[in-house]
């Protein structure tokens, strides 16, 4: 889990493990892998036309970019707690939300970095004006957030939970 506050994110220490795991692997072994991908697409030819060399060199790129971004988060980290079990909506919890206060019309979602989003679970950055919206708001209580054409939407509350993995 992570919230971002005057630069500083907090992790888990779980969230903080796996993220170093990535940075390692993808500065050592993943370096590596690239730099023999580029030096066979280049012992091909002429590399106007070498679509596995630009390929490579492409990957190459995003992945000093992810480098880069990693480096920056965790330089900037502070291993903290979860949040606690007490209904406060905040980074680190699944919460669920009735749109316009329709208890048909739910979304449940993670409210957290984009660094933690996973596949099992939309995830919300605090930032976002959803996040932004209900962050600090209690179980039951109602939140307004701005939407992208600039009307309001209200939504109300309906758990708010540590999230688990």
């Amino acid at each position: 889990m992570t919230q971002t506050s005057d630069n500083v994110t907090w992790l888990t220490q779980e969230a903080y493990n796996q993220l170093k795991a990535e940075l390692e692997y993808l500065s050592g072994p993943a370096r590596t892998e690239i730099s023999v991908k580029i030096a066979a697409a280049r012992e091909e030819g002429d590399l106007r036309e070498n679509g596995g060399y630009h390929a490579a060199k492409e990957e190459q790129g995003k992945m000093e970019l992810r480098v880069r971004q990693l480096t920056q988060l965790l330089e900037h980290a502070k291993v903290g707690e979860p949040p606690a079990d007490d209904g406060v909506v905040e980074p680190g919890m699944v919460v669920t939300i009735a749109f316009d206060g329709d208890p048909d019309d739910t979304l449940t979602f993670l409210l957290a970095s984009r660094e933690y989003a996973t596949g099992d679970i939309e995830t919300y950055s605090p930032q976002s004006p959803l996040g932004t919206g209900v962050n600090g708001k209690r179980m039951g209580e109602e939140a307004e957030y701005e939407l992208p054409n600039g009307k309001k939407a209200t939504v109300k509350i309906l758990t708010a939970k540590p999230y688990t993995g």
